[in-house]
């Protein structure tokens, strides 16, 4: 396979999980990065050890000779470099969320399809091995019918972490506990349990000085008759306490549980599996609520690319996860229930 040429965009905190990922990869490296904070993107070059960095992406898209660029900006921007990217040619990696509203997502999809290049949004949880070993147990039907799904993010973002950039915390740029720290967890409900009917929300800025709520729940019914709930705060005390998906079947029951899916604390099924020995080996300890995905997630893309699979996550799943919290906000907003799809 041949050695994938990539660059990164916005050189802050989720970065330095891509650059750490690709160090040890043979099939592909990072070879300039860039930010608009001359400064971060020349750390950034250094550390990685980079050829290049620049503080207009646009101009490192035009003279390098990339393969695939990634894009690690304020969340209302990736579909906006996304766009410039795909028109060049360049294969698309978006962190999540893959915008803050339908429409550029749409555009983003469009313009991708348009040129020809993959679109890649990252749900690295998915690829986290407990969740493929409970993603398994869904496709199996172990549970039978499934009656309930629960989903809790309680982690703690102090003041300090809003106050590091103006971005954070605001409607334009960032969207708030769902739409940033939580998406991978709505993402997660809609991968194993299918698609969303209906929701309904409650969402409050209760300690932090921003736009955006700090904290919330939503009720969501799924078209097969499941009922969610989804809790959200970035308030815990003291520190991050849990990042969990519990699903109540009528022939199982589990917990995906500690503080970022990193632990199976509750596995009981009513007929047994040769998966139930492997639940000692899937549990891990992570460095960072961020979990261990983003490896396995690039050997994916790296895959992908060279035409040996199909992408675990393309632009379309990272849409139907945006739209999910959207119907969370307009829910509640106006308080009423949401159907879906929305129209845009």
């Amino acid at each position: 396979m041949k050695v994938i040429r990539m660059g990164l965009i916005g050189c802050g905190r989720i970065s330095g999980k891509h650059f750490e990922a690709v160090e040890n990869l043979e099939e592909a490296r990072f070879v300039t990065c860039a930010d608009i904070i001359p400064e971060r993107a020349a750390a950034a070059a250094e550390t990685y050890n980079l050829d290049s960095y620049y503080s207009d992406y646009t101009e490192m898209l035009d003279k390098e000779k990339l393969d695939l660029a990634v894009i690690c900006t304020p969340s209302s921007l990736h579909p906006e470099v996304g766009i410039e990217t795909a028109r060049r040619g360049i294969n698309v990696l978006t962190e999540k969320p893959m915008g803050v509203d339908l429409q550029s997502a749409d555009r983003l999809i469009q313009i991708c399809d348009q040129n020809e290049v993959h679109l890649f949004v990252v749900k690295q949880n998915r690829l986290n091995p407990t969740m493929q070993l409970l993603k398994r147990a869904t496709e199996k039907n172990r549970f039978g019918k499934i009656y309930l799904v629960q989903s809790n993010v309680f982690w703690q973002r102090p003041q300090s972490y809003y106050d590091l950039a103006s971005w954070r915390g605001t409607w334009k740029y960032d969207g708030g506990a769902f739409l940033n720290q939580a998406s991978h967890y709505v993402d997660g409900l809609y991968w194993l349990i299918g698609d969303v009917k209906s929701v309904m929300a409650e969402t409050a800025t209760m300690a932090r000085n921003i736009e955006t709520e700090d904290t919330g729940t939503a009720i969501l019914r799924f078209i097969n008759g499941t009922i969610g709930t989804i809790n959200v705060t970035m308030l815990t005390f003291p520190k991050n306490y849990e990042g969990s998906v519990t699903i109540l079947g009528e022939k199982g029951t589990v917990k995906v549980g500690g503080i970022a899916l990193n632990k199976v604390e509750k596995w009981e099924f009513e007929d047994y599996d040769d998966d139930d020995r492997l639940l000692e080996e899937v549990n891990y300890q992570p460095l960072t609520v961020y979990g261990s995905g983003h490896l396995p997630y690039y050997h994916n893309i790296i895959e992908a690319m060279n035409g040996k699979n199909s992408p675990h996550t393309n632009g379309r799943d990272g849409r139907k996860s945006l739209e999910i919290i959207l119907a969370f906000y307009e829910s509640a907003r106006t308080g009423k229930k949401i159907d879906l799809p929305l129209s845009n």
